[in-house]
């Protein structure tokens, strides 16, 4: 009789190729994962260094080039954040007293105000008079953690190229969104100096020969501004904030 040649894999020889090629795959796949996890990691630090020099350009500018610091808006905003109180169109008052403000979940947080001789769209300066006109800026905190800017509109400046800002959830043609300087910030820590280098601080302290509370200097003595502001972003792929790093602005009022 002719014996017939039999074709194929053993059940045994089956086995061994699944157990290789699974034993492939899955270095293949943790060789991938790990790459991407790495890629991830990466692009956050670039977007956060680059959230950083444009954060640190913009305070440097128009910080700097401010007509000064200010307690409280004078420009009523319809949208205050923090206002002064229930309804309020003016933001509540602060001063300079260096603190370390953290993110917080349930409310935005000023940080401090400043303003801006008012401009027309060819650059050119708008005056009252002998008087420049004066648009004025918030920098806050949002409960998202991110740093913005308020724009106030100077409504008296004929020809005035600022547009009033609005928060994002109150955005519309007329009202375009906040700037949006840096996101995942976790917490900013602003300090205040003269232009010798002298901390400043509002602070109210003791006073025995007075018997009395007596508070510090405020915003109109303060030339140079210090704001270290801490970043904690977690990448797509990552449980945990794998990009942790902080940055220091400092600037000096150069209208003061």
């Amino acid at each position: 009789m002719r014996q017939v040649k039999q074709l194929g894999f053993t059940i045994i020889e089956l086995l061994i190729v699944m157990v290789a090629a699974s034993l492939i795959m899955g270095l293949s796949f943790d060789f991938f994962w790990q790459y991407w996890q790495h890629a991830e990691k990466s692009q956050t630090d670039l977007n956060t260094f680059s959230d950083r020099l444009d954060t640190g350009d913009y305070i440097r500018f128009n910080v700097g080039s401010s007509s000064g610091l200010i307690a409280q808006n004078s420009i009523p905003d319809t949208n205050a954040n923090t206002p002064e109180s229930a309804g309020s169109s003016y933001w509540q008052i602060i001063h300079p007293i260096p603190e370390t403000i953290t993110t917080n979940s349930s409310s935005d947080q000023p940080i401090l105000y400043f303003k801006r001789l008012s401009q027309s769209s060819d650059k050119s300066f708008i005056f009252n008079g002998a008087v420049p006109y004066e648009d004025e800026y918030i920098m806050y905190l949002s409960r998202e953690g991110q740093l913005r800017i308020r724009s106030l509109a100077n409504l008296s400046a004929s020809g005035n190229a600022l547009t009033t800002s609005c928060p994002p959830e109150q955005v519309s043609s007329s009202c375009p969104v906040d700037k949006r300087l840096m996101s995942d910030v976790s917490s900013i820590s602003p300090r205040y100096f003269s232009r010798s280098g002298n901390l400043l601080d509002y602070t109210p302290v003791w006073d025995p020969e007075l018997d009395a509370f007596v508070n510090g200097p405020d915003y109109p003595a303060v030339e140079v501004i210090e704001l270290t502001i801490s970043i904690a972003k977690k990448a797509d792929t990552q449980t945990t904030n794998t990009t942790q790093s902080g940055t220091i602005i400092r600037v000096a009022l150069r209208n003061n």
